[in-house]
Parts: C-alpha cells; structure tokens; sequence
C-alpha cells in the first residue's frame, strides 16, 4: 500500500453515499439531548465523570461519596469530565465526546481505505457507520467507542507504517503508540490483545514475522506506550490501594473466564451461553448482515477480479474483525459491544469486496439505503421513547425531576432499596439510599423527606410506614412518596411494627 494520490480523482459517483453518511452523522448528534440517560451503563459513567469534573480529581474516578471506581481506566471519564467543564452538564455533553470518537474512527477509516481507493473509503466508510452497534455506541456514555478509537488508530498506525518510509513512518508509528496507549487508559490490558492477536495472525499467515521485527522501532514504541499509560496505573493503585489486582485479575481474568462471577463491585455479571458473542456480532452489524449476503448472491456474477495485493490486507482485516469474537467465543460475561472494535476492520474487508461490483447499485441501492434505514431506526427509537413511557421504566430522570419541582427547602430525596445511578447523577449525588425498613425509620425520624420506592418493594415496608406516606407520583420503574412531619410521629409510636 503507497501514500501516493489513489488514481480515481474524477468526481466521485459516491457522492450521495458521503451525503447521506453526513447526514446519518448529524441525526445521531442531533439525538443526544433528547432521551435521558439510560440505566445502568450511562449515568453510571456520566456520573463518575460528573464527579471528576466537579472535584478536579483526575486520577481516581470515583462512583460515589468515598468510593472509588475501579472497573475501567479514566479515559473515557476524562472525556466525560472535560465535556461537562467546558459546556455544562446534561445528557448532550455527556454524550457528545463520544460521538466525536465515532466521527474520529470513521475517518481514521476513510483515509486509511482512501489511500487505495476512494470508492472503497467510501464504502467502508458507509459501512461502519450504518452498522446497527457503531451508530448506537456513537454517543452513548460508555467506554467501548474511545477504546474503539484507541484501536483503530494503533492497527491502522501498524500497517500503514509497514508500508511508509522516512518521516510517513515515523508519523504512523506514532499513531499506533498513541493508539495503544489511548486502549490501555480506555480498558486496559485488553487492548494489547485485541490489537496482538490480529498482528500475529497476519504475521504468521502471510510469512511477514520477520519484516515485523526488522522493520518497526518497537523499542522505542514500547518504552512511549508505557510512558504514557503506566503512570495512571501506579498513581490510581497509590490513591486507592487494591485497584491493580480487582482491575487486572478480575476484570480481565474473572469477567471472562468465570461465568457468572460474582465479585463485580459495580454491576452484574452476564452468563450468556459460550459462543454468544459471534450472535452479537451478526446483531451489531445489521443491517449488513442481511443486505450484504443477498447482494453478493444477486450481483455475484457481476463481480470484478480483484487486485493481486487484496490477500495480505484482506488477511490482516479479517483477523482484525474476527479478534473480538475469538476472543470471548469461551466467555458468558460478555456485552454485545465488545464486537465494537472490528467493526472498522470488518466494513474496510466488506468495502475491498463490494468496490467489484457495479458502483451505481452497491451505492444508491444497497449502501446508502442501509445507512439511511440505520438512521430512521435510530430516530424513530428515539422519538418513540421520547413520546412513551418508557422513560420511567429506563430512568429516574423523570422522578428527580417530579422531587425538585415539589420540594421544599432542605426535604431530602431517598430510594428504598438501592438507588439506581441516573437517580445519583440527576440529583447531583444528592439522592440518598437506604437498605432496611429500620434504616428508612431512622431516616424518616430525622425529618420530613421524599421517598421513591419499587412497587415490588413496597411489601418490603412496614404498614405503619406505608399508609403514613402520601403517594405523589405513581407508575414506572418508581412511586414518590411524602414522608411528611405526620410520619415521623407514627413511626415513632409503633417502632416494634417494623418488619
């Protein structure tokens, strides 16, 4: 692969295709503010980098008061964090870091496909962002598109810099550094391995182990991947001692190899059956799943041959894209956006493929059809949540709302139970949370407060307390109630009648 000008320079007839790409990518920006944050992952993340921005604390994130977050590194909070410093907090700059690292990764791709061929940037970069995972993850408060990014830049940075010479080697050399070092501050060690196994099974396959070796300074790469990234990791054990050995053992030990471990601090584990994740692969990448397929069998004979260098690259893509799903084939705890990282891999392999066939089908009817039914999916979701009740049952939005427009100065909000981490990030870690019956009685004795419970929780409390509480708003994932000065006094009359 040269860095010389690739030969179609003539207006492109993709044009629509990038058209409708753009347009793809500013409807999902313009989504961002329009939904609340959706439990758990969002205001989980939103609210560690809430903390971080609102206590200049960047080394340690932190999930509650005292409580440190040890399940990922801080990347993807100082993104978070940086964003709420400079446009105020709310579920828009909460996402919109994110979105940006989505715009990055497909330009990354588009110039790494446009140095071969800018019909097939085109198409990879169509492909990537009309795939049902990339555009979902594309501004959503979450940690997998930043380590996303931190990928795609170190194995594109690979190839390119086994390709240039000079000073466009050393440029892309440092690429995959800051790549390599952007994953482990997004996930950790992970992005060692997704980013290894990929380049050792092209090395080897292609008989290119050697040229690896000779050609790279990895000395002096390794030495620059640590130097940015291990510094975070000894200050964060330092802060917070027990940090390495929960985070490295078993987050990327425990996770993914235990079904169904139990010694998440933050969550809960997921025992998906083994081999789950290439299920979630084919969901990410819909609709190309399904449109890709039937137009290789209805264009087949259409196909044009392709370039004798097509096999190194294409061995390379593939290991790329498969590396996720090998990865985790023996997981249960897995996510369906740990294939998030092949998915730029897996649209340049399916682009080099496409690009044979005739332009004017592949771009108006396949690929620019399927980015624009990504984009009305994508919207009508939205708007559909907006205008049904789905709200209440996703996030406790609503219901910190319902509270601050019905307080009365200094009445505190509590959830019976545990609180769910949009009701700690809408009320400003302000919303307390209690476990017990006799734990809401002593809370209740101090005053009067609003008290936001399950409605399967509600045999869970003492009848006394119930029917001396005003119910305020019902339905959804929570009742409000009013505890006013009238509870406390019954509350107190009838301790022993706590269950």
């Amino acid at each position: 692969m040269s860095s010389s000008p690739p030969s179609d320079r003539k207006p492109p007839e993709f044009r629509l295709l990038l058209v409708v790409v753009a347009v793809a990518a500013l409807v999902r920006l313009a989504t961002l503010g329009l939904y609340p944050l959706i439990d758990p992952t969002e205001p989980r993340y939103a609210e560690i980098g809430r903390r971080m921005a609102v206590l200049g604390d960047w080394i340690t994130p932190w999930i509650g008061d005292g409580v440190p977050f040890w399940g990922k590194p801080p990347f993807s909070f100082w993104l978070t964090a940086g964003s709420f410093k400079l446009f105020g907090i709310g579920e828009f700059t909460a996402r919109l870091p994110h979105w940006i690292c989505g715009v990055l990764v497909v330009w990354l791709l588009w110039d790494f496909a446009a140095r071969r061929s800018r019909r097939e940037a085109a198409y990879a970069a169509a492909l990537a962002a009309g795939s049902a995972l990339f555009f979902a993850s594309s501004g959503a408060v979450m940690t997998d598109m930043a380590l996303a990014l931190g990928l795609t830049m170190a194995m594109r940075g690979f190839w390119l810099a086994l390709q240039e010479t000079g000073a466009a080697r050393l440029r892309e050399e440092a690429i995959l550094v800051l790549g390599l070092a952007i994953g482990l501050l997004a996930k950790g060690p992970l992005a060692l391995v997704l980013a290894g196994i990929p380049v050792a099974a092209w090395a080897v396959a292609t008989g290119n182990l050697r040229r690896v070796f000779a050609t790279l300074h990895w000395k002096t790469a390794l030495a620059a991947i640590f130097a940015l990234s291990v510094p975070w990791y000894l200050m964060a054990e330092a802060r917070t001692p027990g940090f390495l050995d929960y985070f490295i053992v078993g987050e990327h030990w425990n996770r993914f190899l235990v079904s169904g471990w139990e010694g998440d601090l933050y969550g809960h584990s997921h025992a998906f059956p083994r081999g789950t994740i290439w299920l979630f692969a084919l969901l990410a990448l819909m609709p190309w799943t399904v449109l890709v397929p039937v137009a290789a069998w209805r264009w087949r004979h259409l196909a044009q041959p392709g370039r004798t260098e097509d096999r190194s690259l294409s061995i390379y893509l593939a290991a790329w894209a498969l590396a996720p799903c090998v990865l985790f084939t023996l997981s249960g705890n897995i996510l369906w956006t740990y294939v998030l990282p092949g998915i730029p891999a897996a649209a340049f392999l399916a682009a080099i493929w496409l690009a044979r066939l005739p332009a004017a089908q592949v771009e108006r009817r396949l690929l620019a059809g399927g980015v624009a039914l990504t984009a009305v999916v994508g919207l009508a979701l939205v708007l559909a949540y907006d205008a049904g009740d789905f709200e209440r049952q996703t996030s406790a939005r609503a219901l910190v709302h319902d509270y601050e427009s019905r307080r009365s100065a200094g009445e505190p909000l509590i959830f019976f139970r545990k609180r769910p981490l949009s009701g700690a990030f809408y009320s400003g870690g302000q919303a307390g949370e209690v476990m017990t019956p006799e734990e809401l009685q002593q809370r209740l004795a101090g005053g009067p407060a609003w008290v936001a419970i399950k409605e399967r929780h509600r045999e869970g409390v003492p009848e006394e307390l119930l029917d001396a509480m005003q119910p305020v708003v019902r339905g959804g994932e929570y009742d409000l109630y009013y505890a006013g000065p009238h509870l406390i006094s019954r509350a107190l009359a009838a301790p022993d009648r706590a269950r």
